[in-house]
């Protein structure tokens, strides 16, 4: 497995070097600088426990960027939205599973709202008018969706969409799925804190660590170090 991932990933270095030549290029500029919820929850008046799973690309990214945001206890690389239980990363990338490359992310109300993660995700995380790829990757399991766990994230979610939407912050339209949770599944642990482990890696380089960069620059009050 180890071996595969890899050669996947030589290949995969290749391929980026291949579009950047065609005229791709990482989206490594600023991100766009969103507006606050004007629906949002209340922050807790005690220490608590929340969870809302996150898809939008490459789920080292979105891992990556969450795990520097404060309030933010746990964030786990995995798959959600499909039907296959159980499924592995090799079957998702085939893109026959439903799943998405998601991520787990739990939070403490008490110290950051639904509507800011939502903030982060929607500026910094990925681009939400991407449909079905992100960046070099395609295919339905690099979907923008929020699978939400409560009527109110629902709620939040939907009423930040409209209100991107009303305020045309994106010159394409956002094509992020709201959906109801139905389970989540952790990925492999190689997939775990991937970002962090390997910083050199051309793809982390030229895709990731700029989502990080931006999050500490536009959105500094949110940005904690590595815990």
């Amino acid at each position: 497995m180890i071996r595969y991932f890899r050669a996947a990933l030589m290949v995969a270095s290749i391929a980026l070097a291949t579009l950047y030549v065609l005229g791709w290029r990482p989206a490594s500029g600023a991100a766009p600088t969103l507006p606050d919820p004007k629906v949002d929850e209340t922050p807790a008046a005690a220490k608590g426990r929340e969870t809302v799973v996150f898809a939008g690309g490459c789920f080292w990214g979105i891992q990556a960027v969450f795990e520097h945001v404060k309030g933010v206890t746990k964030a786990t690389a995995g798959y959600s939205g499909g039907t296959v239980k159980n499924p592995g990363y090799e079957e998702v990338s085939s893109g026959t599973t439903g799943h998405a490359e998601s991520v787990e992310v739990v939070y403490d109300p008490s110290k950051i709202t639904f509507g800011q993660l939502l903030k982060v995700f929607f500026s910094v995380a990925h681009d939400p008018t991407e449909l079905n790829r992100q960046g070099p990757d395609s295919g339905t399991q690099y979907r923008s969706a929020i699978f939400f766990e409560t009527p109110d994230q629902e709620q939040i979610a939907k009423a930040y969409v409209a209100q991107l939407t009303d305020a045309k912050t994106f010159s394409q339209p956002i094509v992020t799925q709201i959906v109801a949770y139905r389970a989540f599944y952790r990925a492999e642990d190689y997939h775990q804190d991937y970002a962090l482990h390997n910083p050199e890696n051309p793809y982390i380089m030229m895709n990731d660590a700029p989502k990080v960069s931006n999050l500490k620059k536009q959105l500094p009050d949110l940005y904690v170090s590595y815990r």
